[in-house]
């Protein structure tokens, strides 16, 4: 295990900064989430801790030392790709200790490593086959068991999970969890889904456009995110943002039929910083479909579009004033277009975004 620093690595292309200014320090034994949509820079961090880029400014230290303008096999880092990058010419024992091999390590601890690994993974009888006689979930076994084999301090993974079905992700996602628990090697894991950011890290690092929007624990970040782009990016479906007027009386207004009233706490920070709007963001598994009458001012809307999704139901609601929004409910196959409803924001769900700098309110 080991620690890995990170103090304002950046990383310019010419004119383009690629990256800017990632500070990040984790324990021993996380396992950090970088998030963001493509090229938002966060393949390009992770290439920066493995050596495969180089670092324009900044510092990057693993188990304390710092190894900006070290090769990548000096890192003591293992590195899982996107596409396997397995050698279709050798077998699945000569995929795994490969990296060994080339390290001269002798052939009796070869042996042992590479059938240790192939047993924690369970494709102990897969040793003898060739890339092309193996399915997609067992090449990825194969291309963990080859980082695993390693002992590094660190491991790197970059989407290693994209290029299998659905099925197979989640299923391959638990399996990835409990081989990190189990070795206990500080690993960091780029990403594209956010789903699999917070199934998967103990920390996110959200990024866009090669800025860190922000770090924290998935609770944390799904719960108070920090700005509206995180807000909208994790949490599926997104959450809903409807610029609102603040009224003297402290609630919040869209229009004739919709009108929030806010809890003390927001209300105060809104009045400390004199905004007279604000964007409210509400998910959609928030919103609450209420009769009319039972709860104080609420919201009609009509339905636009319903998807059905099994256990729940998304719908398209229009509010009006050319305000929509999706609420997620917990019902299945109960709604049709066209269908007048109501809807309650609880006060513990809303967010609040300052209009210009999109950041958190309260």
């Amino acid at each position: 295990m080991a620690l890995v620093e990170l103090t304002k690595v950046s990383k310019r292309y010419g004119d383009v900064l690629a990256v800017e200014e990632v500070n990040l320090t984790t324990t021993e034994g996380e396992f950090v989430v970088l998030v963001g949509p493509s090229g938002c820079g966060k393949t390009t961090t992770m290439r920066m801790i493995a050596g495969l880029e180089t670092v324009t400014t900044g510092e990057i230290k693993i188990g304390g030392k710092n190894v900006v303008g070290m090769i990548p096999r000096e890192r003591d880092v293992a590195m899982v790709f996107q596409n396997y990058a397995l050698f279709p010419h050798m077998n699945v024992f000569g995929n795994m200790s490969f990296g060994l091999r080339l390290r001269k390590f002798p052939r009796e601890k070869i042996e042992s490593r590479v059938r240790q690994a192939a047993s924690i993974l369970g494709i102990e009888h897969l040793l003898e086959r060739k890339p092309k006689e193996l399915s997609g979930g067992e090449r990825q076994r194969v291309a963990l068991g080859r980082a695993i084999v390693r002992e590094p301090q660190v491991f790197l993974m970059d989407e290693p999970l994209s290029n299998i079905d659905a099925k197979l992700r989640v299923e391959m996602r638990a399996e990835i969890i409990k081989l990190q628990r189990r070795l206990g090697v500080t690993t960091f894991y780029v990403t594209h889904d956010q789903v699999e950011a917070l199934s998967m890290g103990d920390r996110i690092v959200v990024m866009s456009k090669g800025k860190v929007q922000q770090i924290g624990t998935p609770k944390d970040l799904y719960n108070i995110p920090g700005n509206r782009f995180v807000a909208g990016f994790i949490g599926s479906p997104s959450m809903n943002f409807i610029r609102v007027q603040v009224t003297d009386k402290g609630t919040l207004s869209a229009g004739d039929n919709f009108n929030v009233a806010l809890p003390k706490p927001l209300a105060d920070a809104v009045r400390s910083q004199g905004l007279r709007e604000v964007i409210l963001g509400v998910r959609p598994e928030h919103l609450r479909l209420v009769g009319n009458g039972d709860v104080e001012n609420p919201i009609p809307g009509v339905v636009d579009v319903v998807e059905p999704q099994g256990s729940t139901t998304i719908l398209q609601v229009n509010l009006g004033a050319n305000t929509k929004v999706i609420a997620q409910v917990n019902e299945q196959w109960g709604r049709q277009a066209g269908e007048h409803l109501h809807l309650s924001i609880p006060p513990e769900a809303i967010h609040l975004f300052h209009p210009e700098t999109d950041e958190r309110v309260g």
